[in-house]
């Protein structure tokens, strides 16, 4: 009997001359080797889910915050260098002497202390107001697509694309849109066609619309068609 034998490598023959060179040979992948997909930064699977509704987006109220901090600014300073100057041995300044004469003078049933004290409490509950509510009225969360990226739609956009979108409509004239938080009102004017076939045919067109814009809180709408008026 034979033993095996070891499988040789091919020897390179060459000839006087010749110039040929082995070629490398590609060895298999190995298992649990990346792949050459992988290899090239495929994104992985996200394990993230998305949030089933987007919430508004927070105004940073910098035009209030800057007439309050002048404000108190300017308030504070006015009573430090008072204080200030009456601890060097001057002369208290004739507002700041007034204002503690009356405060100490005028019974709280007087007219002027009832009005001051409803401006102040107005400024406190408007001031609070802000702290508390998201702001940005004017601009309409879209639904969520991707974890870290939040998207807005304005309103006058939103409006203007419902609005080119019923201008498609047969038999409509003009069309008014204005689009609210949670509404959407939309006034045509039908100049031809029956004006309930045409309300149909708009309700139809703005509702699919209306899911094109991808918003999270998606307007209900509010269709309203009439003939338009007679000139003269």
């Amino acid at each position: 009997m034979s033993e095996p034998r070891e499988p040789r490598e091919p020897r390179e023959s060459r000839e006087p001359g010749d110039t040929t060179q082995r070629l490398p040979v590609l060895e298999k992948e190995r298992e649990g080797a990346p792949t050459g997909r992988e290899s090239q930064g495929a994104p992985p699977a996200r394990s993230e889910e998305l949030p089933s509704r987007a919430h508004r987006f927070w105004s940073a109220r910098r035009v209030p915050a800057g007439i309050v901090a002048v404000a108190l600014f300017v308030v504070a300073g006015a009573f430090l260098y008072d204080i200030a100057a009456v601890r060097a041995d001057r002369q208290a300044l004739s507002w700041r002497r007034t204002l503690a004469r009356e405060l100490a003078e005028r019974p709280l049933d007087d007219i002027w202390v009832r009005v001051g004290a409803g401006v102040a409490a107005a400024l406190g509950l408007w001031l609070l107001l802000l702290a508390l509510t998201p702001g940005l009225r004017s601009l309409l969360p879209m639904r969520p697509v991707h974890p870290d990226l939040r998207a807005g739609l304005d309103r006058d956009a939103a409006a203007q694309v419902l609005r080119d979108r019923a201008m498609e409509v047969a038999g409509v004239q003009s069309a008014r849109v204005r689009v609210h938080r949670r509404k959407a009102d939309v006034r045509a004017l039908a100049h031809f066609r029956e004006l309930d076939d045409v309300h149909d045919d708009l309700d139809t067109a703005l509702t699919e619309a209306v899911t094109g814009l991808g918003l999270s809180r998606p307007p209900k709408l509010s269709v309203r068609v009439r003939r338009p008026g007679k000139k003269g």
